[in-house]
């Protein structure tokens, strides 16, 4: 039997539009449409804008657009920081407990604007860097946030070069190579969570992506078992040390993009406290307290999810993205959590600080089953200066999840939000219309992204 590394080359190399079933079709689509929406927003902040100063343009006829400036980039330093902009609000969707299509779009609209890619083809290139991605999560019993590496970064950087490789057409053994060497390019830590860097970590995945097909291409090499060696890339970020380096791969059979979907996010915060979030709007509008009523907030959720919302009294709108005390004052003062709540005068107002200290979090150790970063569920208490306490029922999907969907009105607010400051309204009707028809789209190039 070959090894993982060769198995995984072997499936990039030989998926097609036609083997993918429709489900996965439809989630490939969601995943471009939502990124990039979030990403042209992202684009407007500070993160994204020093990486692209630094950045030179391109002299090439193979250039690739910075989102929504126009510059000419090579296709790399493109995938670099669109994958920023893309990450910059974390506003981006969630699945494999990461943000596959931050790292997956800006890559398959960097390589595929050069190849003059089609609209099957990116939907191609997602599903195969989404699968590879889910194999490689599924191999690893352990959680790769509690031993502080980030997902999205690590295991990223490889599927990142999946989408590439199926994209220029790659066999299998330079598919292989291709994976090979971008394990050696994975690196993020959860540590660098509600800074620039962590954004940073999705364009450093999906750039590396890139860069490992472009240097195969040229006849670079890379281990044949870079992946399943036992001093490879699974042992070396294996939290339980325990990876499964030989398991029966069944990439082709089994679909897990039809059955993990993207999440798409309703809140540009941390998807670990959605959850409650959902929670905390409902309570506010099932009773209409007021901040001044409320004496403490109580949550519950998990102990993976808490490690991750690391600022308990956060001083920027970069550090409220992960904090749970954050999440739970902008519900119950805002009764919302837009962009408009995520901006530092609102994380520093008194009122907003003062809430923080109404909030006590209890964690569990215990493990969604399907998505062990995940508690089963989280569950929000209001406890009243009146004595009295209010529950909301248990929380299991937060609204967004591909098991509890947005609408498409509801997702094509959310676009058009994130669009408009920048494109302008009809731009951004256009652009949102050329995304929902992307299997027919004959050029990405065609896609209205630039600003005029």
């Amino acid at each position: 039997m070959t090894g993982v590394t060769q198995r995984l080359g072997a499936f990039v190399a030989s998926i097609g539009y036609r083997d993918i079933p429709e489900m996965c079709r439809t989630a490939a689509r969601t995943g471009v449409v939502d990124c990039v929406g979030v990403m042209i927003a992202g684009s407007r902040e500070e993160a994204p804008r020093i990486v692209s100063r630094l950045v030179p343009e391109s002299a090439s006829n193979a250039y690739a657009m910075e989102i929504p400036s126009g510059r000419r980039l090579s296709p790399a330093d493109a995938a670099l920081v669109n994958g920023v902009a893309a990450h910059a609000l974390d506003y981006d969707d969630v699945a494999l407990s990461a943000h596959p299509s931050a790292v997956l779009t800006p890559v398959i609209l960097a390589v595929g604007q050069t190849i003059r890619a089609d609209g099957t083809e990116a939907i191609t290139a997602y599903v195969a860097g989404y699968e590879v991605w889910a194999q490689l999560q599924a191999l690893e019993p352990g959680q790769l946030h509690d031993r502080g590496f980030h997902p999205t970064a690590v295991l990223g950087t490889i599927a990142a070069a999946a989408a590439c490789a199926r994209l220029r057409g790659f066999n299998a053994d330079a598919a292989a190579a291709a994976l090979g060497l971008a394990a050696s390019l994975a690196s993020g830590l959860v540590a660098n969570f509600g800074t620039m860097t962590k954004p940073l970590h999705v364009g450093r995945a999906a750039q590396a992506g890139v860069l490992a097909t472009e240097l195969v291409a040229s006849g670079f090499t890379a281990s044949p078992d870079a992946i399943e060696h036992r001093a490879g890339f699974l042992v070396a970020h294996s939290p339980s040390g325990k990876p499964s380096l030989e398991a029966d791969l069944d990439l082709g059979r089994v679909w897990r993009l039809a059955a993990s979907g993207v999440n798409v996010k309703r809140y540009p915060t941390c998807y670990a406290t959605h959850r409650a979030i959902d929670s905390m709007l409902g309570l506010a509008l099932r009773h209409d307290f007021q901040p001044s009523d409320v004496a403490k907030v109580r949550v519950l959720t998990g102990g993976t999810q808490h490690r991750m919302l690391r600022n308990a009294a956060p001083q920027t709108a970069l550090e409220a993205k992960f904090s749970m005390e954050f999440a739970m004052a902008a519900a119950l003062i805002a009764r919302r959590v837009t962009l408009a709540e995520l901006s530092d005068a609102f994380v520093r107002r008194q009122d907003v600080r003062s809430a923080f200290d109404k909030v006590v979090v209890t964690t569990t150790e215990e493990r969604m089953e399907g998505n062990e970063t995940f508690a089963p569920f989280d569950q929000v208490e209001v406890v009243l200066r009146s004595g009295a306490v209010l529950s909301h029922p248990p929380v299991t999907h937060a609204k967004g999840s591909w098991e509890k969907p947005l609408s498409v009105d509801e997702h094509r607010e959310k676009f058009i939000g994130c669009v408009t400051p920048t494109l302008g309204e009809s731009r951004t009707h256009e652009l949102w219309t050329a995304l929902q028809a992307l299997d027919q789209l004959p050029t990405l190039g065609g896609l209205p992204m630039a600003a005029q």
